[in-house]
C-alpha cells in the first residue's frame, strides 16, 4: 500500500468525506487528486473503504482506519516533542468577540513563556467547538457553556454574562419591564439566530410571560445588534460584556430574571503546557473584567 494513499484515506475517514478532507488537509491538494488516489488504494486492496453518500466507512475501512489512526493522528505531536519538547502551535476556537477583544490581550504573556508560539484560530459556537475538539481540529475553546458537554470534553467556567435589551436613547423605556409589560410590542426584535443560547433563554422567558415577540432582524454577531439598535431599527437582545462600550444613542436595559450566559473553556483529555498557560491567562482576564 502507498503511504501517501493511506494518509489521504486517514483524512477522509477522520473528517467524513473527500470534500471535508480537502478543506482540512494541512497542505493544498485538489479534490480530483484525492478521489483518484483513494480509488487506487481501493483497487490495490480489492475492496470499497467507504460509502460515498451518505459517508460511512465499510467494515474494511473501519479496520484500516483503526490501524493507521494512531500513527497519522500523532505525527504532529511527535514532531513538536522532537523540535523542543513542547508544541509551538495552539489551535483555538471561540466566538468572534473573544478572538477579537480578549485573545490579543492575553497572548503577549503566553508568548513570553513560549516564544515563537503560532496560532490557528477558528470562530466557533459551543456545538461547533465540541465538534472541532472531537475531530482533533482544535486543542482548546472558549465559548458559551450550556448543559452537559460531550464525553471526553472538560469544561471550566470563566465568567458569567447577564442578558440585556438594547434600546435607543430616544425611546421612553428605562427598564426591561417598561417594554415587556406593553399590551403589544410593535418594535422589531434584533437578535442572533434562534438556536443561540441567549435567544432560546429569552424566548423561553417570553413564553412564560405569554408574550409573543419573535426576531424580526437576525444578525450574525453581537456587534451588529449594537449597530442596528443605534440605527433605529428596533430593540436588540445582547449580553453585558465587561468593559465593552456601546455606540452613542444606545441604552442598556438589564434582564435580571433570565439566567446569565456562562462562558468557559473546553478541551479534550489533558492540558498541554501551552493550553494550560492559555487557560491561566483567560482566568486572569476574566478576573480583571469581573473586577471592573
Amino acid at each position: 500500500m502507498n503511504l501517501h494513499h493511506l494518509e489521504l484515506f486517514y483524512y477522509v475517514a477522520r473528517h467524513g468525506g473527500i470534500m471535508e478532507a480537502v478543506r482540512r488537509m494541512p497542505y493544498g491538494i485538489q479534490q480530483p487528486a484525492v478521489s483518484a488516489q483513494i480509488i487506487q488504494l481501493e483497487a490495490d486492496l480489492g475492496t470499497k473503504l467507504f460509502q460515498r453518500r451518505p459517508f460511512k466507512l465499510t467494515a474494511p475501512g473501519e479496520e484500516l482506519f483503526a490501524f493507521i489512526q494512531p500513527f497519522f493522528g500523532n505525527v504532529e505531536s511527535v514532531g513538536d516533542r522532537i523540535r523542543g519538547g513542547v508544541t509551538k502551535l495552539i489551535r483555538m476556537g471561540a466566538p468572534a468577540p473573544v478572538l477579537r477583544d480578549h485573545l490579543p490581550a492575553i497572548m503577549p504573556q503566553v508568548r513570553k513563556q513560549f516564544p515563537g508560539l503560532r496560532l490557528m484560530l477558528r470562530e466557533a459556537s459551543q456545538s461547533q467547538a465540541e465538534a472541532y475538539l472531537n475531530q482533533q481540529e482544535i486543542d482548546f475553546a472558549v465559548t458559551v457553556i450550556e448543559g452537559k458537554t460531550g464525553p471526553g470534553i472538560t469544561a471550566e467556567p470563566l465568567i458569567e454574562l447577564p442578558l440585556v435589551l438594547l434600546v435607543s436613547t430616544e425611546t421612553k423605556w428605562r427598564t426591561a419591564e417598561d417594554l415587556l409589560t406593553q399590551d403589544h410590542i410593535a418594535e422589531s426584535l434584533i437578535s442572533l439566530a434562534p438556536h443561540e443560547s441567549m435567544v432560546r433563554r429569552f424566548q423561553e422567558h417570553l413564553v412564560g410571560r405569554k408574550i409573543n415577540w419573535v426576531t424580526s432582524i437576525e444578525v450574525s454577531s453581537l456587534d451588529l445588534v449594537d449597530v442596528y439598535v443605534s440605527g433605529g431599527f428596533g430593540v436588540g437582545l445582547s449580553c453585558q460584556l465587561p468593559g465593552a462600550k456601546r455606540p452613542a444613542g444606545v441604552r442598556v436595559l438589564p434582564l435580571p430574571e433570565i439566567p446569565p450566559l456562562r462562558i468557559g473553556a473546553l478541551w479534550r483529555e489533558r492540558l498541554t503546557a501551552v493550553t494550560e498557560a492559555v487557560l491561566k491567562a483567560f482566568k486572569a482576564r476574566a478576573g480583571q473584567l469581573t473586577a471592573k
